[in-house]
């Protein structure tokens, strides 16, 4: 991998994986996005938690943090998850996109310029990029929204340009 442009956290993670969707996440990030080894034991925690099913995630390089983004992450660690915490620490300094749904932490995110997107934009590039049309997202909004995400639409098509 030669450069990180997305950075994914739990979050948006478990949403495509309890639609057993996870794949889309690799088609749509052209194999530029990576996590954290604290959103693999979030991740991993969730299946043992009857969430979702065992999904192999060995498409998705873990990213070990430099020390600078080990300072980073400290002083966000104090306010978010880890796991939210080491995504943004990461994108902070690699200049990269965070991907996550927590609310806290896309404020944060905004805060410090680091760009920043969730499920609804994911739906909304897949449904623009051509993998999924605007019924079959709308279908795993409508099944995410079932398995606990919460959502303010339920209509990606407001969100289209």
């Amino acid at each position: 991998m030669d450069a990180v442009r997305y950075v994914i956290n739990c979050t948006v993670l478990s949403n495509f994986a309890t639609v057993d969707r996870i794949d889309l996440l690799r088609i749509v990030s052209e194999g530029m996005a990576a996590t954290t080894e604290h959103v693999i034991q979030e991740f991993e925690a969730g299946v043992l938690q009857g969430y979702f099913g065992k999904i192999s995630l060995e498409w998705l390089p873990v990213l070990a943090m430099t020390p600078e983004e080990e300072k980073t992450f400290e002083v966000i660690a104090s306010r978010l998850g880890s796991g939210e915490a080491s995504c943004l620490a990461i994108a902070q300094h690699r200049g990269a996109m965070i991907w996550t749904d927590d609310g806290d932490a896309r404020r944060y995110a905004r805060q410090s310029g680091v760009p920043v997107t969730g499920t609804l934009g994911i739906l909304v590039r897949l449904v623009q990029n051509g993998p999924l049309s605007l019924d079959e997202a709308n279908l795993l909004l409508a099944e995410m929204v079932k398995h606990g995400y919460y959502s303010p639409v339920t209509d990606l098509s407001l969100l289209l340009s």
